[in-house]
């Protein structure tokens, strides 16, 4: 018989949070018949050891190689028969009553496709990335402007469902027919991007996404390295994938101001990038330095 849900988490160098996610996870699936499946992208630490070692309940899948975000999840997901898929970062923890929430919710709510949480700051506040709008190319470009009102859903109330555009990759709950009917993430994005553009398959699929007032604790970025050259050009790749996978047949005239934005971002970040290093190169101890 298919268990009700199947939480999938891809790991990559943070053995401390991925425990202390797990853990939480297991708490939130008190009472739910559920699996816990990891796929480790051939991190450096002692992630798969411990885990064969320490968490007899925890399937995992350990590949040789990075094989980046979207293509972990959907190993993971192809070997589930659940009802439900959670794609969960591993720099999160759970609350208790948030699984089976969504759950409940979900399970009423059948025009319902995937759904998000309030993802909580390291200080119990909001992050706003936990209601987002299709980046279309008006919204991407009040976004680039500094105009994020739209982008954010900010008019949307926190303390009650609200139908959303995009799911955050960081808590994704997923319908396993939706997921069927729509496909599953696309493997062209390495890192970033796959949650914006499966929620956008699932909205034109006729499904609907859902933002729930239950909550995680999300320590936003402490598992990717985003001090790296390599993080700059995986996420603006993204974003240029993306709008040009669902974009590309508009005017060329309309579509190249929100391209050359996106280069120029992806420009500015580097030069920013590049002064912090040297900075920290000429200043090794300056006690304000931080690495984004």
């Amino acid at each position: 018989m298919a268990k009700k849900i199947s939480i999938v988490i891809v790991s990559y160098n943070v053995r401390r949070l991925l425990v202390e996610c797990i853990d939480s996870v297991r708490k939130a699936l008190e009472g739910i018949d559920g699996e816990i499946i990891v796929v480790d992208n051939c991190s450096k630490d002692d992630t798969v050891s411990y885990l064969q070692a320490n968490c007899p309940d925890v399937q995992i899948i350990a590949n040789k190689e990075n094989v980046g975000f979207a293509r972990a999840n959907n190993m993971a997901i192809r070997q589930t028969d659940s009802d439900y898929v959670l794609l969960l970062n591993p720099d999160t923890i759970v609350y208790p009553d948030t699984i089976r929430g969504c759950i409940a919710f979900m399970d009423e709510h059948l025009e319902t496709g995937g759904a998000g949480v309030r993802m909580l700051t390291r200080d119990g506040q909001p992050a706003p990335e936990s209601r987002r709008a299709i980046p279309t190319p008006w919204v991407s470009m009040l976004k680039m402007l500094g105009f994020t009102r739209r982008y954010y859903m900010s008019d949307l109330p926190w303390d009650k469902p609200c139908r959303i555009e995009v799911i955050s990759g960081a808590y994704c709950l997923l319908r396993r027919e939706a997921l069927n009917q729509v496909g599953l993430l696309d493997e062209d994005y390495f890192m970033y991007g796959e949650d914006i553009d499966l929620s956008y398959r699932l909205i034109h699929g006729g499904w609907q996404n859902w933002y729930l007032p239950f909550d995680i604790i999300h320590y936003k970025g402490e598992s990717t390295q985003k001090s790296s050259f390599r993080y700059v050009h995986v996420f603006y790749q993204a974003m240029l994938i993306f709008f040009r996978k669902h974009y590309g047949h508009l005017s060329f005239f309309f579509t190249l101001p929100v391209q050359c934005a996106i280069y120029f971002r992806a420009a500015i970040a580097l030069i920013q990038m590049i002064g912090r290093k040297l900075h920290h190169f000429i200043n090794p101890h300056h006690d304000d330095y931080e690495d984004d």
